[in-house]
C-alpha cells in the first residue's frame, strides 16, 4: 500500500458567507461516517491482504485471474448482500485460479440525465438524501468486505472518496473521467489498484498518459476527515493498469487489439498487464455478448497471452435490466446496464478456472 499522503492544513480569518438552507443539506464528515461504522482490526487486516493479492497479478506475480463482477450498480442493499454471500461460497470454490472482487458501484455516469447512484438517490425517487445514500454505501461495501470479497467501485465524484476509500481493493475511472486531471490525481493518492478506462472513443493512449499522472506525487485540493478543505500532497500510485473497454460500439479485447495495447504500454514505459471489460462496447451493448468476450480472452490467456490478467463483467441475481420504477421493481434485477444471471455467472467463471487449471 501507498505511504499515508502529508495533508497541510492552512486557517483562514475571513468570514464565513451564508449558506441558504433551501439549496444545501449537511452531510456527515468522513470521519463522522467512519466512526458510525468503523472496521475491526481483522477486517483492516483482510482487506490488506485483498489489495496485495489484486497488485501481485497486476504485477504479474500471481497467475491468476482477477475477476471484477457484480451489479452494474447497487440500488437494492438486500440483493446485493445475497448477491456477495454467493460470490463469497464461488470465490472458496475457484480460489486457486481466480480471484473474484465485487462490484458495489454507487455512482453511475450519466452523459445527460437519469439515476444517478445509490449514494446520491437511496430511495429511487429523485428527493437527493445524499446522508442517507453515503451510509448505505458504507454499509453495503462493509457487508460485502465482511464476508471475505474484495470490494471494487468506480470512482465519479472525489469528494465521495475519503468516505468510502478504506473499503476498496480496486477502484476504476471510467472511460468519460480517465482525461481528467482531477481523476488522475484522486488515483495518485488512492491505496488500492486503479484500473483506467480507454476513452469511449476507443482511443488507449488517454488511459496510458492517466496511468503515467497517476504513478506521480501531486499537491491536490481535498477534503480532511473532518470535511475541512486542505491541500495534499499524494505519494503516487504504483498499482494502475489499462482496462480495454471497446469504443464508438466496436470492440478492442481480440488477440490484435491486445497486442497493440501492451505494445504502447511498454513503450510508454507502463505496465503493460491489462484487463478487458467484457461489456459496454465489448460486447455491442448486448449482456449476453459478455460469454463470448470472455471465453475469447480466456483462449488467449491459454495460448500464452499472459498480460491479459483481468476481466470484468456486469452480473446480478437475475438477467437483464428493468425500468426505474419505485414500489415496482422485481428482485435482484439492475435498473441500469443490462447485466447477466447469477447462473451464467456461476458458470463462466467456474469455466475460467476449469482452463486455467
Amino acid at each position: 500500500m501507498n505511504a499515508p499522503a502529508k495533508t497541510l492544513e492552512t486557517t483562514s480569518t475571513s468570514t464565513a458567507l451564508p449558506i441558504t438552507e433551501t439549496a444545501t443539506a449537511l452531510l456527515p464528515t468522513p470521519a463522522e461516517l467512519r466512526a458510525s461504522l468503523p472496521l475491526s482490526d481483522a477486517l483492516t487486516s483482510n482487506i490488506a491482504h485483498h489489495r496485495d493479492a489484486v497488485n501481485r497479478i497486476l504485477r504479474g506475480e500471481d497467475g491468476r485471474l482477477l475477476v471484477v463482477v457484480g451489479p452494474c450498480s447497487i440500488h437494492d442493499p438486500s440483493a446485493a448482500i445475497e448477491y456477495a454471500e454467493r460470490l463469497a461460497h464461488l470465490s472458496e470454490e475457484v480460489s486457486g485460479q481466480v480471484v473474484p472482487v465485487m462490484r458495489v458501484y454507487v455512482e453511475k455516469p450519466r452523459t445527460a440525465i437519469g439515476w444517478k447512484g445509490l449514494a446520491y438517490d437511496p430511495d429511487l425517487n429523485g428527493a437527493g438524501d445524499m446522508a442517507k445514500g453515503l451510509a448505505l454505501s458504507r454499509d453495503v461495501m462493509h457487508c460485502v468486505a465482511e464476508r471475505g470479497l474484495p470490494v471494487a467501485t468506480e470512482i465519479l465524484q472525489p469528494m465521495l472518496a475519503p468516505y468510502l476509500d478504506d473499503l476498496l481493493s480496486w477502484v476504476a475511472i471510467g472511460a468519460r473521467t480517465t482525461e481528467s486531471q482531477l481523476h488522475r490525481e484522486l488515483a495518485s493518492d488512492l491505496s488500492a489498484a486503479v484500473g483506467f478506462k480507454n476513452a469511449t472513443s476507443g482511443d488507449v493512449q488517454v488511459a496510458i498518459d492517466a496511468m503515467q499522472a497517476a504513478a506521480h506525487p501531486h499537491h491536490r485540493f481535498a477534503l480532511d476527515a473532518h470535511g475541512r478543505p486542505v491541500t495534499r500532497q499524494s505519494e503516487g500510485n504504483p498499482h494502475t493498469h489499462l482496462v480495454l473497454r471497446g469504443g464508438h460500439g466496436e470492440p478492442n479485447y481480440q488477440a490484435r487489439h491486445v497486442h497493440a495495447a501492451t505494445t504502447a504500454l511498454r513503450d510508454a514505459g507502463q505496465n503493460p498487464r491489462l484487463m478487458v471489460d467484457c461489456s459496454h462496447a465489448n460486447a455491442r451493448k448486448d449482456h449476453r455478448r459478455q460469454r463470448e468476450v470472455m471465453l475469447d480472452v480466456l483462449t488467449q490467456r491459454q495460448a500464452g497471452e499472459n498480460n491479459l490478467v483481468a476481466l470484468m463483467l456486469e452480473s446480478y441475481l437475475h438477467e437483464g435490466k428493468q425500468p426505474l420504477k419505485p414500489g415496482a421493481l422485481r428482485y435482484g434485477v439492475s435498473v441500469t446496464d443490462a447485466c447477466i444471471g447469477w447462473e451464467a455467472t456461476e458458470h463462466l467463471v467456474k469455466t475460467a478456472a476449469e482452463r486455467l487449471a
